[in-house]
């Protein structure tokens, strides 16, 4: 009979419409941004540098290896190694990046930098409100706003927060050495 799938329709429309006065999950819109839906732990947007310590300079983990800018698919990362060298989280002088950008007109949040960077300094954040005003410049993240603490990544992903630090410090507990046993005391001189 002609119109049962218009009548079908319509009778799902209206059992899901009366049933949202009456059950709270059916109930689908949610008033943004007044409330807002709790994002997954897991969920990725664009991506930070994460820092140890108070200072985002002397904190940051990145030895600007340079592999993430190699590995982006839309070539949005640049990077400028420094002249000189800074201690690592293991006491090791390393290089850092003098220059760190990402163009987030052009990131496409494919966590591809995060997965290939071997110092876990790259992490993905959950921030997904970064709408400018201006078109060319706004969109460009420096090293200064792309630094957040190891506290902040704590707080959007606890499981993976520790996990990473854990690793970390292993990584540095392997590469200390040890502390030198005291000498053996010498034997007592016998009486001649």
């Amino acid at each position: 009979m002609i119109g049962t799938g218009i009548l079908k329709g319509m009778a799902v429309t209206a059992r899901n419409f009366v049933g949202s006065y009456f059950e709270k999950d059916r109930l689908i819109t949610v008033q943004y941004p007044e409330e807002r839906n709790p994002l997954p732990e897991n969920y990725r947007n664009f991506p930070f540098l994460p820092y140890d310590g108070d200072d985002p300079e002397a904190g940051l983990r990145c030895v600007a290896c340079k592999i993430c800018e190699k590995e982006c698919p839309p070539q949005c990362i640049y990077i400028v190694k420094s002249e000189d060298k800074k201690p690592d989280y293991m006491d090791k002088p390393q290089f850092y990046p003098k220059v760190f950008n990402i163009d987030i007109s052009v990131c496409m949040s494919c966590q591809i930098c995060v997965e290939v960077c071997p110092f876990e300094a790259i992490k993905m954040d959950k921030v997904f409100e970064l709408s400018r005003r201006e078109r060319f410049d706004a969109l460009l993240l420096r090293k200064s706003d792309l630094a957040k603490p190891n506290e902040y990544y704590h707080s959007i992903c606890p499981t993976d927060a520790a996990e990473v630090d854990a690793k970390l410090a292993e990584a540095a507990a392997k590469k200390k050495p040890a502390a030198p046993a005291a000498p053996a005391a010498a034997p007592p001189a016998s009486a001649a």
